[in-house]
């Protein structure tokens, strides 16, 4: 299987220094879109919540047992039992709610992603997909 998978467009910070997770969260982030792409955010407004999925791009490589959050307080767990940076395709996943739109400039809050990130998508925040029981 060959797969291919292109940035939509990259976070940028104002404040590019590394963070935790919960300062992160914290502070308004911009996710710049590729121009050429601009017109797939017809439909999303300030307010909405969205997913946005990342490439952990400053992940080296990955352990298939981590402490959760780094911790090593926290008993060790699956990679796929966590939110660790550090897994077999370094992807995140983060819903945020949109601040403003300008162009092809999204402002969110809640995006734990550093600057420079790249965003391989965005995804409206559909809570039958995206919380509760899958047998529901």
């Amino acid at each position: 299987m060959h797969l291919v998978c292109r940035p939509i467009g990259y976070v940028a910070r104002d404040d590019p220094e590394r963070r935790s997770t919960d300062e992160l969260r914290a502070q308004p982030a911009r996710i710049v879109i590729d121009p050429d792409l601009v017109d797939g955010l017809d439909g999303l407004h300030p307010g909405d919540s969205v997913l946005i999925l990342f490439w952990f791009h400053r992940s080296e490589g990955y352990a298939l047992r981590v402490h959760p959050r780094g911790d090593p307080t926290r008993p060790m767990r699956g990679v796929f039992a966590t939110r660790s940076p550090r897994r077999p395709n370094p992807i995140g996943a983060t819903v945020v709610r949109i601040r403003r739109i300008e162009g092809n400039v999204l402002e969110v809050v809640g995006l734990d992603a550093w600057d420079g990130t790249p965003v391989l998508d965005i995804k409206p925040y559909a809570p039958v997909f995206d919380q509760g029981d899958p047998d529901a």
